[in-house]
């Protein structure tokens, strides 16, 4: 029936999150406040990026503000809705309609990754999966970009651990709804090699 090609992102959204309020966890898109909050440290020299979860486009459209080429994209969503609606709205742009926590084994390579689930709503044993499969993609120092409705990170402190990763509050939105913070997620490997770096220079 192609609804996502007439249906506003508003709607589109609340329809979703009626027949799956789990996956999607939310009743509207996010604003655009909180997709530049989330990806201002990316820039068309970062090359590569990897979003998770990107609904109706918000955080792709904040990228592509930021010069990253459509065609650097890639764009996993696994409600059929949206998948859809990505692929008319971006084109040029690598959709998968998949599961954040099963990328395919062809897809790594990224400078960055942004992420718009639903963290805080998913089991400790899914987000780590999430976390894990995404940092098998990011090369090098690359960091991962999650936001939150909640007071803290929402990956908790012992998958981070497991996973040899620290997590840094970047932002707060309040104009957001509802407020939302902005938190960078790296590896502790790349942070001691970057200090280490520092302290020769000196």
């Amino acid at each position: 029936m192609n609804l996502s090609r007439r249906t506003p992102d508003h709607l589109l959204f609340l329809r979703s999150w009626i027949s799956r309020p789990l996956q999607v966890a939310a009743v509207a898109p996010s604003s655009r406040r909180l997709a530049e909050a989330i990806t201002a440290d990316i820039s068309p020299r970062s090359g590569p990026v990897l979003e998770l979860g990107p609904g109706t486009g918000v955080f792709t459209q904040a990228l592509l503000r930021r010069g990253i080429p459509e065609a650097a994209l890639t764009l996993v969503e696994r409600e059929p809705a949206f998948a859809e609606l990505l692929r008319i709205r971006f084109p040029a742009a690598s959709v998968l309609e998949c599961d954040a926590a099963t990328l395919p084994s062809g897809c790594r390579g990224f400078s960055a990754a942004v992420s718009g689930l639903p963290l805080l709503s998913m089991p400790p044993g899914q987000v780590e999966r999430i976390l894990a499969g995404a940092f098998e993609r990011l090369v090098g120092d690359a960091c991962f970009y999650q936001f939150t409705y909640g007071p803290r990170c929402p990956v908790p402190e012992a998958v981070l651990l497991r996973l040899g990763l620290a997590a840094w509050f970047r932002r707060f939105v309040p104009l957001n709804l509802p407020p939302a913070s902005v938190y960078r997620i790296a590896r502790t490997s790349s942070l001691h090699e970057r200090e280490a770096s520092q302290c020769a220079s000196f």
